[in-house]
């Protein structure tokens, strides 16, 4: 097993390390390197820059309009981008529903929306978690019921990330009670702009909108908008989480991340601190495992071999990670990690006079997203199938 990169491999990453460097907003960077708050148009700016040069569908074929890169280079691609301070892709459209299209969509369908997709003008939002509908996805219970050439679908979706934003969602939708909950569903593609579709915030402890409850009222969607065929949708989601799940592990941003735990470390003093520094170097122990993983997943493509299918693995170990790196930018900084100010997670914040702030608390405005980073990361081991279940997933897949 090789897991060296070839001569080619390494100049097709300084290519991709130059073209970011210059194409990449130095605002929109300093934003994501110091963990401040990224607008709707940061993230579009950065996906329309990216689908100007054809890869913000990175991971595409050729035929689909991508690069048709090799996994190893899409690795590199993603990698070069992390360490660049480039904003994360959104994934629900060219990561998450841009292959359930290609794969089981039509014609008609693929030449419809993946145009919209690839250069970064329509937003996708993921409409799976009900209420009561979380790790058992196949309990949904928003029902579409066929009504000549159009779906009407009632029913709510919550938890539904940066929803506010939405153009499009697709939809997990229930068509058929007969049988196994899992064979009575549908996949379904829904413009959010439609009557009866009302998209309601849910403000988080940080005081921030990320994600949604999505309310169908009677909502007509046409039959031509569904994927596949009816009351397989099950078939589609599965193939769908895959690629979510190996996203959320995210190792390059997570190596990024790693290199800020130790700037904040050196600045709050705590750096000489030789227990403190054992637990960084545990973290970085496990973040080039979890590399070393991806890279044999890598290897073993390159070589034509099958890879063991290790996305829930990849899952339950990056995001373990993400919250332990979260941890230790709390204990370096210790008290001056609590406190949060709203605003203070705006680029350029220079204090607030009326509450008598002319600085951060501590004198170091680094601090000031270390809480709101801390309790976010505690989802990431529940959404896209909680680790618990995913245990229970990759036991039976690699025991048998």
């Amino acid at each position: 097993m090789d897991l060296a990169f070839t001569p080619e491999e390494q100049q097709f990453r300084e290519d991709i390390r130059a073209w970011v460097r210059e194409h990449l907003p130095a605002d929109i960077a300093h934003k994501v390197h110091n963990a401040l708050r990224l607008s709707r148009d940061d993230m579009q700016r950065w996906a329309k820059i990216l689908g100007s040069r054809g890869w913000l569908g990175f991971g595409w074929p050729k035929e689909f309009g991508g690069p048709g890169w090799t996994a190893v280079q899409k690795h590199l691609f993603e990698e070069e981008c992390a360490l660049a301070g480039a904003p994360r892709i959104v994934p629900f459209g060219p990561v998450m529903v841009a292959p359930v299209i290609m794969a089981f969509g039509n014609a008609e369908q693929q030449q419809r929306f993946l145009p919209g997709i690839a250069s970064g003008e329509v937003w996708w939002s993921q409409g799976y978690s009900e209420p009561g509908s979380g790790s058992d996805l196949a309990s949904v219970k928003t029902r579409a019921e066929r009504v000549g050439d159009k779906y009407i679908v009632n029913g709510q979706k919550t938890w539904t990330t940066l929803g506010q934003y939405g153009e499009w969602i697709f939809c997990l939708v229930r068509t058929s009670t007969e049988g196994k909950p899992q064979t009575g569903i549908s996949f379904l593609l829904i413009d959010m702009a439609s009557p009866g579709v009302t998209v309601r915030p849910i403000k988080l402890l940080d005081g921030e909108c990320e994600v949604n409850e999505v309310w169908f009222d009677n909502v007509e969607v046409p039959a031509e908008n569904l994927i596949g065929e009816e009351n397989k949708g099950w078939n589609y989601a599965k193939y769908l989480l895959a690629h979510e799940r190996t996203n959320i592990a995210d190792v390059n941003r997570t190596k990024r991340e790693l290199e800020r735990l130790k700037r904040i470390a050196k600045a709050e003093g705590v750096w000489e601190d030789q227990r403190f520094r054992d637990q960084i170097a545990l973290l970085e122990v496990d973040v080039v495992a979890l590399e070393m993983m991806v890279l044999r997943v890598l290897s073993a493509e390159k070589s034509g071999k099958q890879s063991l299918d290790i996305a829930g693995l990849l899952k339950i170990r990056g995001s373990e990670i993400q919250q332990r790196y979260a941890e230790l930018m709390m204990l370096a900084a210790g008290p001056y990690s609590l406190p949060y100010i709203f605003e203070a997670m705006e680029a350029g914040w220079q204090g607030d006079a009326a509450q008598g702030l002319s600085e951060f608390p501590g004198g170091n405005l680094a601090n000031a997203p270390l809480a709101s980073t801390y309790f976010n990361l505690r989802k990431t081991t529940i959404y896209g199938g909680s680790n618990e279940v995913q245990r229970n997933i990759v036991a039976q897949t690699v025991l048998g």
